[in-house]
């Protein structure tokens, strides 16, 4: 776990009513920050609040049902966030659809349900957008913010029958880079976080391939910290790999050995 201590900060946490978001949640929490947790799932949602509250206090968490991809629903998001805690500083771009066991999350790319994949796309790659669109100019306002997007293994992009996901993900890291550069010298720094492999978050139907070891999602708290700190202040751009993070190690050293090339990176 961090040292890093992130009191004052306010963060909100997409797809944080289970899995990596919920353990990311809980993580920032306990590092100080003020949580404002969303999904379309109310009572798993209103379930990561209360182990919030049961862990923090009161008053730490407050838990928002919505849509990302609806723009009237970020806006919700927002003014609520500052109406209930003053201000907003990080933002976890987390949710995304998968369903695992779902014919079209895993086959042939023309076999899937254009219905399906298009909604996958939406919420994962446009969510993210509309998230990052309504929360960025209060960000740039305040001349400090962090955005955070969640990625994932890079075979990802190139593995068979994994459309819509991996499309969907390299979009990301593609919002990753354009964003970071839009951004430059504002305070408002962009990078991207993944775990580093198939992670055991408890999501019903999430196995790994026989004989392969599941991540722990805890792998993924230390860096979230971190990218939600003072302490990477300046640091934009970046892909960092939840599993290479050493916990053992000055969260400079730490952030270096888990830094990743981000994929299509080209000269300018």
């Amino acid at each position: 776990m961090s040292d890093i201590r992130l009191d004052g900060k306010v963060v909100i946490v997409t797809g944080a009513s289970q899995g990596l978001g919920r353990t990311m949640a809980v993580g920032l929490a306990g590092a100080g920050a003020r949580l404002v947790i969303t999904s379309i799932d109310g009572p798993r949602l209103a379930e990561a609040a209360a182990e919030i509250a049961g862990d923090e206090g009161e008053g730490r968490a407050l838990a928002i049902e919505a849509d990302i991809t609806e723009r009237s629903d970020c806006e919700r998001v927002l003014e609520h966030t500052l109406a209930t805690f003053g201000g907003l500083h990080v933002l976890v771009n987390n949710a995304r659809r998968l369903h695992r066991g779902h014919p079209s999350a895993s086959g042939p790319f023309w076999q899937a349900d254009h219905e399906y994949w298009r909604s996958a796309i939406n919420t994962n790659v446009g969510g993210s957008f509309l998230m990052a669109h309504t929360m960025t100019p209060h960000m740039i306002e305040q001349g400090w913010g962090r955005i955070v997007n969640i990625s994932t293994n890079i075979h990802q992009f190139q593995r068979a029958n994994a459309s819509p996901y991996g499309v969907s993900k390299a979009a990301i890291e593609a919002e990753t880079m354009i964003w970071a550069k839009d951004l430059e010298g504002t305070g408002v720094t962009v990078n991207t976080l993944l775990p580093g492999g198939s992670c055991d978050t408890g999501v019903p139907g999430r196995t790994g391939r026989p004989g392969q070891k599941l991540l722990p999602p805890a792998v993924m708290v230390a860096p979230i910290i971190w990218l939600a700190s003072d302490l990477s202040d300046g640091v934009t751009g970046g892909r960092y790999i939840g599993k290479d993070w050493d916990t053992n190690l000055a969260a400079a050293q730490a952030a270096e050995g888990a830094r990743d090339l981000p994929p299509f990176r080209v000269p300018d």
